[in-house]
Order: structure tokens, then sequence, then C-alpha cells
């Protein structure tokens, strides 16, 4: 996968000025677009679509201090104006193309990216591959950002919105793997970028079929394999690191890659006031 990676890069690179399909990149690559983004924005801590905003940028504040025609510029790097230029140049450098033009900067490169394995890998990962029939995830939804490290307050908001006996109806429900109460990501943008909009589903898994009772969401789940990472610690700081860890070590060293479908955390035990829990994470996966 590092190597795919780097190969993206290096496509990204050569038609920094074109239009860049991410997702036929991958498939040439013999990979798919949904796990050559995630693992590029897990890695890179950026979304692809922004790396390669920052690239462009980089590079056609070159063009911009030459004195080329803002328009020519503009066009030459897919935007319709040079409004529209402007804005994302100010995004990037902080200043106008105005400013830049006259005064040579302030310029904030990006660099181009490069990927490497480190060997670290000293304490191995918990993990088990289980092929699981198609179920169902029912509970209540709720639409919330996504948010890389620490606890989500939207999501503890949603949870606490619940009443007490509500989880323990939705966990009278759960009747199979995983078992419990679960807290379940869904519908999460491609580029995995931090602050987009995912659902989150708070609730239990039950055979697939299973008739829903009202006032729950539903979520149905495909028939497929997962990988299942079995964390304890510090919550929710042991299981981010599972999630980064997935990324950086188990993916490139195992002949796996992400398929489309909901990411499902499933807390197996925790101390009264959540500081440390013990947990499965499930991924749903396909061979490379």
């Amino acid at each position: 996968m590092i190597e795919i990676l780097n190969r993206l890069v290096d496509e990204i690179e050569r038609r920094i000025d074109e239009d860049i399909d991410v997702d036929a990149l991958a498939e040439s690559m013999g990979t798919t677009g949904y796990h050559a983004r995630r693992m590029f924005s897990s890695l890179a801590g950026m979304p692809i679509s922004e790396y390669v905003r920052r690239r462009r940028m980089t590079v056609a504040a070159a063009d911009v201090v030459g004195g080329e025609d803002l328009l020519t510029i503009a066009v030459r790097y897919g935007y319709g104006s040079v409004e529209a230029f402007g804005r994302a140049f100010r995004s990037v450098h902080g200043a106008s193309h105005g400013d830049v033009r006259r005064d040579g900067g302030p310029l904030r490169t990006q660099p181009t990216l490069r990927f490497r394995l480190t060997v670290e890998g000293s304490v191995p990962m918990d993990a088990r591959i289980i092929e699981r029939p198609a179920f169902r995830l029912i509970g209540h939804a709720a639409r919330v950002p996504l948010i890389y490290e620490g606890v989500n307050p939207h999501i503890q908001q949603h949870i606490a919105s619940l009443p007490a006996e509500e989880h323990q109806r939705l966990k009278a429900m759960s009747s199979t793997d995983p078992r419990g109460i679960l807290a379940v990501s869904a519908d999460v943008e491609p580029d995995y970028q931090e602050g987009s909009e995912l659902t989150y589903l708070h609730g239990v898994a039950v055979e697939h079929g299973t008739e829903t009772p009202a006032g729950l969401d539903v979520i149905d789940v495909d028939e497929g394999e997962w990988v299942v990472f079995r964390t304890s610690g510090p919550h929710p700081a042991a299981l981010q690191d599972a999630y980064a860890a997935s990324a950086s070590e188990w993916f490139p060293s195992n002949p796996w890659r992400l398929r489309p479908g909901p990411s499902i955390v499933s807390i197996l035990e925790h101390a009264d006031d959540f500081r440390t829990a013990a947990c499965e994470l499930w991924f749903p996966i396909e061979r490379a």
C-alpha cells in the first residue's frame, strides 16, 4: 500500500494541472479509490483533495510571481474565474495573488509527500479475520462531525439525550455479533476529512431481516469479511491509537484493504467513569 500511495503522489505531480480521477488511478494500481483515500488521509493527516489543492497552489505561485495573465493561470489549474482561483490561492498562502505578485510573498509551500513504512510494530496488534453473513444495525442515529482525537462532544450529547432505560432496551435486543451496545460510524466521506459529517448510530446488531421496532434507525450491512482489533486501556485514546495503527501498520503489512461499510466499536467492559475500557474495533475488508 505504501508503494501505491507513492505512485499516486507521483501521478498527482505529473498531472498537477489536469483533472485527477483518484478512483481510476487507484484502480489502475490494483486497489480501490475508497481504500486509497482512507489510507492517504490516515497517514498524511489530510484528504487527497486537500493535498492536490495545496500542491496546485504551490506550483501556481511561481506563475503568479512570474507575471502571467491571471485568468490564464486560473484556467490552467482548473478554475473558471480569477475570483475562484483567488479564493483557493488565499486559503493556501494566506495572501492574495495580487499581494504575492507585488511583494513576492508570503508563500506557504506544500512539499511533495513521500510515504515510508517505518519499522515499528514492536507491540503485536491483536486482530482476527472473520466472515459474517448480512446483518442489521438498529438504534438511534445522528449526523455528527468527524473528530480525530479526544471525545466527540456531539456524540456525547447524542448519547446523553437518550433515557437510561433506552440503553437497556437496546442491549436486550442484541442478537448477533458484534454483541452489546455499539458505536457505529457510517456514511463517512471517502476522503475522511476531519470536520466532515458522518452518521453515528448508538445501537446493537441483530440478524438480517429482523423487524425493527418503531422509532429506531436502521443500517443494513452486507455479508463479507471483517478485521476485528481488540483494544484496552485509556478511553478513547487506546481506541484512537488502534485506528491510527490499522492504517500505519496493519494494512501495509497484510493482504487486505478496506471496503465500503460502517466501522463498528463494541465496548466489552469499562470503568464506571469510562476513563478505561476494553473494546473491539470492526472494519469491513476484502482481499487486496
